[in-house]
């Protein structure tokens, strides 16, 4: 006990330089960390989304599997089974039908159906045609096929990156079903605030991946199915695939049904068939791409605790700044900033109360 009384008066008696140092050290170890983790960044995001996204599943199975371990792998199981494999089979399928375009291109009707539409605008035809004696064919080869070369590279890495990270994804996903606790407990640990204070943060954190995944996802299932009714309607072939697309794409907020009916609609009006392209633009620009204007503020509004405008700035800055992860972080960052505020804010008039 004497001995231990004894290293607390050392270390409050440690010289400020010494302190500094530490202090420094600290951080440009926590930088350094930053750095070894930026690779993986989106693993460690999706990982614990999903972690907080399936809390009340998890708990329903906890309570029926005692066992832990086991129970960590069922739950990441149904996780893959889930999530995984449709969306690998949903990027199959996208990508069969981009090569029937691109073969479809080729077929001799539909490069008829191009040349009379050309001949039937003299302005777009010269516009053309000027554009095709400008170009020097040889340096145009060779640059494209520097461009593929590149490219194909650049999907390759990408391709291992992708299976790297889902990899890692999983793995950590396994521990936080595993670990939940301790990782809550530690988390807590290094948060420089009351308990009272971490316990808010926290709560706002967690409501705000609930509202922003699965808020965002209810409306863009209705998104999808609004959608994939006019698609049946118009007779447009794949229905289920591209009512499954544009679900997924509405999961970015004011455009993301548009850049699958607005295609959608535009290969309908080449094909000839203008009508149901006009219907297909009003119904999916009047009711498809406008409905989470209604539902955000139902679904969502009152668990972010802040209005629909400011919340779909933070979703599409989030998403110019760190990509597909910004529908997440982006509100995430901004419940995170705004409980700070509310905090010192607290702090402030109690202190003002106190003098």
């Amino acid at each position: 006990m004497q001995v231990g009384r004894e290293d607390r008066r050392k270390d409050r008696e440690d010289p400020p330089w010494r302190q500094i140092t530490l202090f420094l050290l600290t951080i440009g170890i926590l930088i350094l960390c930053g750095f070894i983790l930026q690779p993986f960044f989106t693993a460690i995001v999706g990982a614990i989304v999903l972690a907080v996204v399936t809390e009340v599943p998890y708990n329903w199975l906890s309570a029926r599997i005692p066992n832990r371990t086991l129970c960590a792998v069922v739950a990441l199981i149904l996780v893959i089974l889930a999530v995984i494999v449709p969306g690998f089979f949903l990027m199959q399928e996208l990508s069969e039908h981009a090569l029937k375009a691109i073969v479809s291109l080729r077929n001799p009707n539909a490069q008829n159906l191009i040349t009379d539409y050309i001949g039937n605008h003299p302005a777009l035809a010269n516009r053309i045609e000027a554009f095709s004696a400008s170009i020097d064919v040889n340096t145009a080869a060779r640059t494209t096929a520097t461009y593929v070369g590149g490219k194909a590279a650049v999907i390759l890495t990408n391709s291992i990156h992708f299976i790297t990270e889902l990899v890692v994804m999983l793995f950590l996903l396994f521990f936080l079903f595993r670990d939940r606790q301790v990782a809550l407990d530690g988390l807590r640990a290094l948060i420089p605030l009351r308990e009272d204070e971490t316990a808010e943060l926290l709560n706002r954190v967690d409501d705000t991946i609930y509202a922003t995944f699965l808020g965002r996802l209810v409306i863009a299932l209705v998104q999808g199915v609004l959608a994939g009714l006019a698609f049946w309607v118009l007779g447009v072939p794949g229905v289920l695939l591209w009512a499954t697309t544009l679900t997924a794409f509405a999961m970015i907020p004011a455009f993301g049904a548009f850049l699958v009916w607005g295609p959608i609609a535009t290969y309908l009006g080449l094909n000839g068939h203008w009508g149901k392209a006009a219907l297909l633009v009003i119904w999916g620009g009047l009711i498809v791409s406008t409905i989470d204007n209604i539902l955000y503020p139902i679904l969502i509004g009152g668990h972010l605790r802040a209005h629909t405008a400011i919340i779909l700035i933070t979703i599409l800055g989030g998403i110019a700044v760190f990509g597909p992860l910004g529908i997440i972080l982006g509100p995430v960052i901004f419940s995170i900033a705004t409980s700070l505020l509310d905090i010192w804010h607290a702090r402030t008039n109690q202190s003002l109360g106190q003098i």
